[in-house]
């Protein structure tokens, strides 16, 4: 537990930003995302069912995890966006945007490894595919993902709307991977490329798991978003700013910084250390910070104790 001194020495002070977080665009993109995913999978399916092609049933599974993710991202988007009970959860239901991409990461694992598994099978013992059909519904397929991608593309994306984009550039590269290695099957008649093909499909889905997994725990374990040394190496660089002494950085959803510093300072008129408070605001929303509080403190104010429970 923390003891502020708001007196004429030493004082608090908050910067917020605008409060508007969530984005109703980055609900609406979720959405949509989902709902194109989720006719994908279904043609997709369908002709993998039908047609024997393992590689495009690998990219149909990839698609249904791909949209229940993003259906996840909308509901906890959605939510976190209309939550009104400000009083109990301070900064709203933000962290549910960390929480659904950790659990679309966590469900990502055992798709690949069911792939890998029915594509070991399928090396060893090939089926045969119908290849026109199978590269119109592949091909069908790669557009309905170079059509998310473009949709999705643009600008700056929350952690969620990162996590599709990346599944969604795999999706494409999965649906290419599949093209091509039906026509291989079509023209050479080497029907081991089919499964070979799904390996690779599993490879990809396996990285897009490690990269949403890691940056949803980042979020979770109130890792850093930038190097605290550089913050406090920028704010060192401030005329009067003695010294740091307290420090801390972390992220409540992909969009939302929260920082609190310590600075020890040289002046002591209220008007100095107010012009001086409204610099090193600027200085921490221009490091990326969206929610600041910042304790300033002088030589006056050393003998009094500041306790920190962390």
């Amino acid at each position: 537990m923390e003891s502020h001194n708001h007196d004429t020495t030493t004082d608090s002070d908050h910067d917020h930003g605008d409060g508007n977080h969530t984005e109703p665009r980055s609900i609406r993109k979720l959405g949509v995302v989902a709902a194109i995913n989720t006719a994908g999978f279904v043609i997709e399916l369908a002709g993998g069912l039908l047609f024997g092609s393992l590689a495009l049933l690998s990219d149909a599974v990839h698609m249904l995890f791909d949209a229940l993710s993003y259906l996840m991202a909308f509901a906890a988007t959605y939510v976190a966006d209309r939550y009104e009970e400000r009083d109990l959860w301070t900064y709203g239901l933000h962290r549910l945007e960390p929480f659904a991409a950790l659990l679309n990461g966590v469900l990502l694992v055992p798709m690949a490894l069911v792939i890998l598994y029915e594509s070991y099978q399928r090396f060893y013992n090939p089926v045969d595919l119908d290849p026109t059909m199978t590269v119109l519904l592949a091909t069908g397929g790669l557009v309905v993902n170079v059509a998310s991608v473009g949709y999705l593309h643009g600008d700056e994306l929350s952690l969620n709307e990162r996590g599709a984009f990346y599944h969604l550039l795999g999706d494409t590269g999965a649906s290419v991977a599949v093209i091509i290695s039906t026509a291989i099957v079509a023209v050479f008649e080497i029907r081991m490329v089919d499964p070979i093909t799904a390996a690779l499909i599993a490879v990809v889905i396996i990285w897009s798991a490690y990269t949403v997994l890691r940056d949803s725990l980042d979020l979770l374990l109130e890792r850093s978003p930038i190097p605290i040394a550089d913050l406090q190496a920028s704010l060192m660089s401030i005329e009067s700013v003695e010294a740091v002494e307290d420090c801390h950085v972390w992220q409540v959803c992909s969009r939302l910084t929260i920082g609190t510093v310590r600075v020890k300072v040289s002046v002591d008129s209220l008007n100095t250390q107010e012009e001086l408070r409204a610099t090193i605001h600027e200085r921490l929303r221009d490091a990326g910070l969206d929610h600041v509080t910042v304790e300033l403190v002088n030589e006056a104010t050393t003998h009094r104790t500041t306790t920190h429970t962390h």
